[in-house]
């Protein structure tokens, strides 16, 4: 199941990547005038987004809505298969370790809906 658990994980952070990237761009480009590094560079990315139509369905809200689905799924199917933080015999640091596919899964999931409700809030407004 951790391998289960672990590949996950992984395709849930590369689903994530290209809306992280738009993101992330649109903060960068707010920290510099536009003809300085590293707004530029964010701008550039901006663009590119920006002109293909499509993606914003199948970079911003696809993935996300797909890695949010997922996520919920899986910590849902954990959670009823008896999952406990905390052992009485082992330390949280331990249990921690022992868990950790099913946090990076929590988190990118948290991450998606984030995602999801800036997008939403974006089109709202326009």
């Amino acid at each position: 199941m951790t391998i289960h658990k672990r590949a996950i994980a992984v395709v849930e952070f590369v689903l994530l990547a290209p809306a992280v990237l738009f993101l992330t761009a649109l903060f960068v480009r707010l920290l510099s005038p536009l003809q300085n590094e590293p707004a530029h560079t964010a701008q550039r990315i901006i663009t590119w987004y920006a002109v293909r139509g499509w993606t914003l369905w199948v970079l911003l809200i696809g993935p996300p809505f797909a890695v949010l689905v997922i996520g919920c799924v899986t910590l849902l199917r954990i959670r009823s298969g008896g999952f406990e933080l905390r052992h009485p015999n082992r330390g949280l640091p331990t249990s921690i370790r022992s868990n950790l596919a099913m946090i990076f899964i929590a988190v990118a999931t948290a991450i998606a809906g984030v995602v999801l409700a800036v997008v939403a809030v974006h089109m709202l407004m326009n």
